[in-house]
Order: C-alpha cells, then sequence, then structure tokens
C-alpha cells in the first residue's frame, strides 16, 4: 500500500472521529443543563434496571476492571451497578441522565481515574445536591506512566513520573490529559492489586460491619491476582523478543511491569489517530526488528492495525486492553482473568 493511500486514509478516520467528538461535546453539554430536570425521569441505558439495596452498600462503578474488582471484594455484602454497557470502549463514552440518578442514591462511586474518565467532574456535579456518595478514584497509588514527547499520536517514548500521583490528585481532567498520563492501570496485575486494595478499603470505611466479608473476599481476589502476576513474570522473562506493536497506546503498564516494550499506532485514547508518515515508520520498525505480529483489540476498529500489517507483511493478532467485555466474551462466561490469561498465552506466541 503506497504512503498516499495510508495518509488517504487516516485523514478520512481523523475527519469521522473530529466529527463524532464535536458532536458527543454538545450532547454532553446538553445533558448538564437537562439533567436537574430529569432527575425523576426513567431512562433506557445500561443502569436502567438498577436499583438500590437497602441493607447494602450501594457502589456505582464506572466501566469493566473496576466493576469486576468490586463485585468480587463486595459479594453478598455490596450491590454493584457498572455504568458502561457490554461492548461499548470507554473512552468516549458519556453517562446519561439514570446514571446520575443511581449516583445520587448510591454510597460509593468508584472511578478508574488518571484521567481515563473526563466526563466524571462534571458528573459529580451534577448529582442531586444532597447525595451523599463517596467518589473514590480506585488508581490512587499506582505509580504512573507519562507519555514523553507525545504530539498527540501517542508515539512518544514512555517513562514513569515521580510527581503522576500528585498530578492526578491536584490537577483537573484536562490538565492530567495534558500531561499525556497513562490511565491504563488495571492492564498490569501489579496495578491491579493496588486498585483492589483501594476498593477494599473504601467498602470497609463505608460499611464495617461486614468488614470481615470485604477482607476474606480481597485476601481471594488477591491471591488469583498474585498468581496472575507471577505466571506473568515467570513466563515473559524466557521470551526472546521483547518489543510489541499495539492498535493503542494501553499496554504501558503491562510492558513496564514484564520488561517489555510497546509501539503503539494509535495514541493513549483510540481518538488519536496516526498520520500516514507514521505508519510507514512503523513498518519500517516491524521489519527492521523481525515484529511477527501487530496486536488489536476487540471493541476498537482493527483498520489500521490491518494495513500496518498489510504494509509490514505480518499478522495480526488480538491483546486485550480488558477495558470491557463483548457480548460475546460476556455470554462465554470470560472474566478479567480469563482475558489476561489469553493475552499472556498470545504475547508468548508472538514474542517466541
Amino acid at each position: 500500500m503506497t504512503f498516499y493511500k495510508v495518509q488517504h486514509q487516516v485523514q478520512d478516520n481523523r475527519t469521522g472521529k473530529m466529527n463524532k467528538r464535536g458532536n458527543r461535546k454538545l450532547l454532553w453539554t446538553g445533558l448538564l443543563i437537562l439533567s436537574l430536570l430529569v432527575l425523576s425521569a426513567c431512562g433506557q441505558n445500561s443502569s436502567d434496571n438498577a436499583k438500590m439495596v437497602e441493607g447494602k452498600v450501594n457502589v456505582v462503578t464506572t466501566f469493566y476492571p473496576v466493576y469486576a474488582f468490586t463485585a468480587a471484594i463486595g459479594g453478598e455484602d455490596a450491590n454493584v451497578i457498572n455504568l458502561l454497557p457490554t461492548g461499548v470502549e470507554p473512552h468516549d463514552w458519556t453517562p446519561k441522565s439514570q446514571d446520575i440518578v443511581n449516583t445520587s442514591k448510591a454510597q460509593l462511586f468508584f472511578y478508574n481515574g488518571a484521567g481515563l474518565e473526563g466526563w466524571v467532574p462534571n458528573f459529580l456535579k451534577s448529582l442531586n445536591s444532597d447525595t451523599q456518595v463517596k467518589s473514590v478514584a480506585v488508581s490512587e497509588g499506582v505509580k504512573l506512566l507519562t507519555a514523553e514527547g507525545d504530539d498527540g499520536h501517542g508515539h512518544g517514548e514512555e517513562h514513569e513520573d515521580e510527581h503522576a500521583d500528585e498530578h492526578a490528585d491536584e490537577a483537573s481532567s484536562e490538565d492530567v490529559a495534558d500531561h499525556h498520563i497513562d490511565p491504563h492501570t488495571w492492564v498490569s496485575p501489579k496495578s491491579a492489586m493496588i486498585m483492589a486494595e483501594n476498593i477494599k478499603n473504601s467498602l470497609v470505611e463505608a460499611d464495617p460491619d461486614h468488614k470481615a466479608g470485604y477482607e476474606q473476599r480481597y485476601e481471594a481476589l488477591l491471591t488469583k491476582l498474585e498468581t496472575l502476576d507471577q505466571r506473568f513474570t515467570d513466563e515473559l522473562a524466557t521470551v526472546p523478543n521483547k518489543e510489541i506493536v499495539v492498535s493503542h497506546q494501553a499496554f504501558g503498564y503491562l510492558t513496564r511491569d514484564y520488561g517489555l516494550t510497546q509501539h503503539a499506532i494509535m495514541g493513549l485514547s483510540p481518538d488519536a489517530e496516526p498520520t500516514g508518515q507514521d505508519i510507514v515508520k512503523l513498518a519500517k520498525l516491524v521489519k527492521d526488528e523481525g515484529i511477527k505480529y501487530i496486536f488489536f483489540e476487540e471493541l476498537v476498529s482493527d483498520k489500521l492495525a490491518k494495513t500496518l500489517a498489510s504494509e509490514a507483511g505480518v499478522e495480526t493478532m488480538v491483546l486485550n486492553p480488558v477495558e470491557g467485555l463483548t457480548k460475546e466474551q460476556a455470554t462465554n462466561g470470560d472474566d478479567y482473568f480469563t482475558l489476561m490469561e489469553k493475552n499472556l498465552q498470545n504475547l508468548l506466541i508472538a514474542l517466541k
């Protein structure tokens, strides 16, 4: 495929994304104006059938990994409501009026933080004035990564920012985005352990009467995360190759913690499109380094991954950032651990 054809395809993708982003901003502005008028209305969305349960701590979570960890620790003592629908990619999703209703009535609101859910500040301002919900950024305490020299395409080298936790705590969501903080903390089991502890501590604080249950279920989840971490550590230590090419820059924590290097077609968000020249450079890197597979993900279009694979003469394979389940995965009973196990097996195939 020529450079000009690649450039034309990428430009078409970017134009469509820009129009969609503009429409989403207008819709969100309208939602904020209307939300206070419709707080008692019934809406059809991911939590349209969700109800608060008396006698349990009611928790609203933003997307799948946070929901999965919370449900595992909360068990029978917590009523956990997830906002993001099955099969939806979380970077560009925004909440509906019924989500505001449910969260206003809950005791806890868990979100990832680190800039992932850019809608959270306005969402929290839209809650009922008498709400008692406590909001918790469950990634607090993870040593965050930033993208150095990022030109908006997410191709900069990543490094650890020793002040990143301060940025995440003190800065607005827009400031966090300006610092190019990588929000994909949960993709590494090491970071997931920190997130799980934050969730457990918040549940215990909100519902101390059921502390023993939360502690017991947390220990069971921690054991599974520690086992997964050890498998990644042991098995990836033996692979001869260490570089991967991924569709979007979601694997920084995974590659940092297990001695790999990622090269991304797109940036920290799937909206951060590459240029045609980026594709050509990545194709050269793939050929020079002998990389055999380009990784793509199910909740994001695979067109650019396939374009790069065709340009470089290699194959594609799934590497899942576990941002959510597809409907098929939900039907099949997949979860965080089965998807991460599949990730490990695919990495071993690609890096052998």
